[in-house]
């Protein structure tokens, strides 16, 4: 008899191979799939199984990269699947509130602006508490008034006249746990006009003085005679404190000495006279840092208006090229805001 022939068929796909074994006295053909090479050995049972022969890589040719453009048609699917594309990176979401902390679903004013020293009406309405407080911020930002109040309710509050820019109030809520706050800003309108724009955020202190001006400019600042107050104004551009400072009205016409009649000075500066050379000639520190004027003084139809804080009082002048300047407390620093 015949020993019995085990016909063992290599499949192999792409340089996989697998074998498939069957003992049968007919082997029925294998027909190879395109690109499949079907290798059969048959082995004799007992025998000595012979190791399978490698056959030498066939030379093919150097791959080249694809082009950078599509060319159309199927594209080849990778044996490790289908390539993912990486998402885009999302936004970072917003935080959700926490649900059991206190929520204030309203915090408003009625009128929603007022003018220094009228009453508003604050409402409010929390949830997830059992008490509130209300407090009104001075210009600093501090509490300094205290109302204890119900979740929900109303509260009429007066405002001051002193009051500038906004009146602000800070709602507060506590369940024991957690802490939530909410701050209201209520705008006070100014009682006077400002007389020049921009305006500032600060209401004036009072209305515009009109009046007339006398302003000279020097080689190291200038001049500015106010008649509303009776007073002269000399800022400094030397970069030396302090940056301006002012006088009373020293001249009196015919008995007090404005100017040199001995000085001669260069052809392109002048020597003040009469309200600004009084104060020039008395005072050797406004001389010295002013210098010579670059022209002859100008008269002409100013206005002057104040801001007055706890810091300070903050001085808006009109100068005779209808720019605005501006000298700030205590003689700090003086520039111009608005030009003409």
């Amino acid at each position: 008899m015949k020993p019995a022939t085990q016909i063992i068929t290599i499949l192999c796909l792409g340089g996989l191979c697998a074998l498939a074994a069957g003992c049968s006295g007919v082997v029925e053909p294998v027909l190879p799939t395109p690109g499949t090479a079907l290798t059969n050995v048959a082995l004799t049972a007992g025998a000595p199984q012979p190791s399978p022969t490698v056959a030498p890589p066939t030379a093919t040719a150097t791959p080249t990269s694809p082009p950078a453009t599509a060319t159309g048609g199927a594209t080849a699917t990778s044996i490790l699947g289908a390539t993912q594309t990486p998402l885009p990176e999302l936004e970072t979401a917003t935080p959700r509130p926490n649900p059991n902390a206190p929520r204030i679903e309203l915090f408003t004013a009625d009128p929603a602006y007022v003018y220094p020293g009228d009453r508003l009406t604050l409402f409010w309405s929390i949830r997830g508490a059992d008490r509130a407080a209300l407090y009104r911020l001075d210009n600093t930002g501090q509490r300094n008034r205290l109302w204890n109040v119900e979740p929900s309710g109303s509260l009429v509050v007066n405002t001051e006249r002193a009051d500038r820019g906004v009146a602000e109030f800070l709602l507060t809520v506590d369940n024991g746990r957690y802490y939530v706050e909410q701050l209201l800003q209520v705008p006070l309108l100014c009682a006077s006009p400002w007389f020049f724009s921009p305006e500032p955020q600060d209401c004036p202190s009072g209305t515009a003085q009109e009046s007339t001006h006398i302003e000279q400019v020097f080689e190291g600042g200038r001049m500015i005679y106010v008649e509303a107050e009776d007073r002269v104004y000399a800022l400094f551009s030397d970069g030396r404190d302090p940056a301006w400072t002012s006088f009373p009205n020293r001249y009196v016409g015919g008995s007090t000495p404005d100017e040199d009649a001995n000085f001669v000075p260069p052809p392109d500066r002048f020597q003040p006279i009469r309200i600004l050379g009084v104060i020039w000639r008395a005072s050797d520190i406004v001389r010295n840092r002013l210098g010579l004027g670059l022209a002859p003084e100008t008269t002409y139809e100013g206005a002057l208006q104040t801001v007055r804080e706890n810091t300070g009082e903050t001085i808006y002048l009109r100068s005779a090229h209808g720019s605005i300047i501006q000298l700030n407390p205590h003689g700090e620093s003086w520039g111009i805001i608005a030009a003409p």
